[in-house]
């Protein structure tokens, strides 16, 4: 006890140091910085940072982060200090695109072994994989069956996600009218989790052997449960991996709860499951007919192109890992991002079309120029998903939600090339980084630039329409970055956009919604950033009855 509390009074001492030199003497705590800052790093000593520890320590990062400020904090440092920040001894955020992105993750900067906590089974995935050659590698097995191409021409996809319309989401959209349930108000988040999460399923599974969330809301209770538990406890295992397992297996102290491993193997185990029944429906396609719309896309590409992989390379396990693991684990991180991102997507959108009941009528009418219309009918069928993707006012409101509200505005950690790099906007400061630096950008805090996006605070959809002058247009597009960029982008974008534009039609074709209570509707600070409340409460009512 009393060793942990010098160490706390050393830490404050210094803090006290450096917060007085850098106010009173600025060359004194530069000479300083250079004496206790090794040559390599020594460039870095120039760059403004949040807090004058972080020249010296990770400390006061891994404090903000394990406090659940890091984008706040980020954000606040780079409107006060400039596109280029330092983070700690070596780590950088950069905020501009020039001298930023553009080089960061159009130049195919590897990422850092931050994401190794992003595997499941024990194996990596894509978006977990560290280096870019094994990354490109899998990219090239699944990529084209996420080409917007192969999207909107995909006649799997186009029934699965017509069924799942017409018999699941607006059958339990009615169910919540006022003549039909006791309250006629609805929590939209968990039922906008289930409907993509059913949609991804389908695609990637199969529907027989995708979620049916909608219609089995105790799986959907269970299942929001077991994958929300985790969220608080991730700060320790990935931030601090080497401490974590070291605690672990020499102190026998964990750092994060059982539960939180607990619920991962339940999560990992029915995706398993999913996999196993995709795997009965390829079995039986070579003996029965299997309609076209049962066939699980993404799982039979990713399988086929294992299986070739295996036959290449014979029987040498360690250039081909166990098979059941690999594509468990991929296509567990695919569920989750498709699901749970665009979930989040939605709820903003219904939250601000719902506080905008001009922009939602205007939304309504373009919706209703569609043919057919997504109402209920007979003969229910859904638009041509190239029609519903040419739609204006529909992608400006998609949009423009994506960049206020992003999914994950959370850093993007990349590490520098050894041979280092110049960053920073050319017609400002630049700096030399040195390699082995973590560097990231946000697109939370990409997208709040006023400079950019005029009164970046607001949700204006008009910003994204063609009346916006050209130049304008194309530097917020360079900005916008709900997505990524370069080479390790979003490869699930088109299937997220997809789903959006379908599920987003089906409810303003037939409804509109009104705010009863968003209380906590702000967003988490987190890499991934739901409503504080995990829910919207809203009240439909049936557009008909006007």
């Amino acid at each position: 006890m009393l060793t942990f509390t010098s160490s706390l009074l050393a830490l404050l001492l210094l803090f006290i140091l450096f917060a007085f030199l850098s106010i009173l003497s600025p060359r004194v705590l530069t000479s300083l910085l250079d004496i206790l800052t090794p040559p390599p790093l020594r460039s870095l000593n120039s760059i403004p940072t949040p807090s004058p520890l972080c020249h010296i320590t990770p400390l006061y990062m891994h404090y903000i982060r394990h406090s659940k400020r890091e984008n706040a904090t980020i954000e606040a440092a780079h409107q006060k200090l400039g596109p280029v920040i330092r983070l700690g001894p070596r780590e950088i955020s950069v905020n501009c695109v020039k001298g930023g992105i553009r080089e960061v993750y159009g130049g195919g900067y590897e990422k850092s072994c931050w994401y190794a906590f992003f595997g499941n089974f024990g194996v990596p995935n894509m978006f977990s994989t560290i280096s870019h050659k094994p990354h490109a590698h899998r990219k090239r097995m699944l990529s084209n069956i996420y080409s917007k191409s192969t999207i909107l021409s995909s006649a799997p996809l186009h029934t699965q996600t017509s069924n799942i319309i017409y018999n699941r989401f607006l059958p339990y959209l009615f169910s919540t009218l006022p003549e039909n349930s006791d309250s006629g108000i609805l929590n939209i988040f968990p039922l906008l989790n289930a409907t993509t999460m059913d949609i991804t399923t389908a695609y990637i599974f199969g529907p027989s052997s995708g979620s049916d969330f909608i219609r089995k809301p105790e799986k959907l209770d269970r299942f929001l449960h077991i994958y929300a538990c985790r969220f608080g406890f991730t700060f320790f295992p990935q931030e601090l991996p080497q401490l974590t397992e070291g605690a672990r297996k020499w102190l026998g102290v964990r750092l994060y709860p059982e539960f939180v491993d607990e619920a991962n193997r339940e999560i990992e185990a029915w995706t398993r499951g999913m996999c196993q029944s995709a795997e009965r429906v390829l079995g039986e396609k070579e003996t029965r007919n299997v309609r076209v719309e049962d066939v699980p896309v993404v799982y039979s590409q990713l399988s086929a192109a294992l299986e070739k992989e295996r036959k290449k390379n014979g029987d040498d396990v360690e250039k081909v890992p166990d098979p059941v693991n690999v594509i468990a684990s991929e296509l567990l991180d695919h569920l989750a991002a498709g699901f749970e991102t665009s979930g989040i997507t939605l709820t903003y959108l219904v939250y601000e079309l719902s506080r905008h009941p001009d922009i939602q009528a205007k939304l309504r009418s373009e919706l209703l120029t569609l043919a057919p219309a997504i109402v209920p009918s007979p003969a229910p069928g859904l638009p041509d998903a190239k029609d519903i993707d040419t739609l204006p006012f529909l992608h400006a409101v998609i949009w423009e939600t994506l960049r206020l509200h992003s999914a994950i505005p959370g850093p993007q950690p990349r590490v520098t090339p050894a041979s280092g790099c110049q960053l920073g906007p050319p017609d400002s400061t630049t700096y030399w980084i040195p390699g082995g630096v973590r560097v990231s950008a946000s697109a939370g805090v990409l997208h709040a630039n006023d400079e950019v996006f005029e009164r970046a605070d607001q949700w204006r959809p008009e910003r994204w329409l063609g009346d916006v002058e050209e130049e304008r247009r194309k530097e917020m597009d360079r900005w916008f970055w709900a997505f990524g960029s370069g080479g390790r982008m979003c490869v699930g974008r088109h299937l997220a956009l997809y789903q959006m534009k379908y599920i987003l039609a089906a409810i303003y074709s037939n409804f509109k919604t009104t705010v009863i209570d968003d209380a906590g509707i702000e967003q988490s600070d987190a890499y991934t950033a739901p409503p504080k409340s995990d829910k919207l409460m809203i009240r439909l009512e049936c557009v008909k009855d006007e």
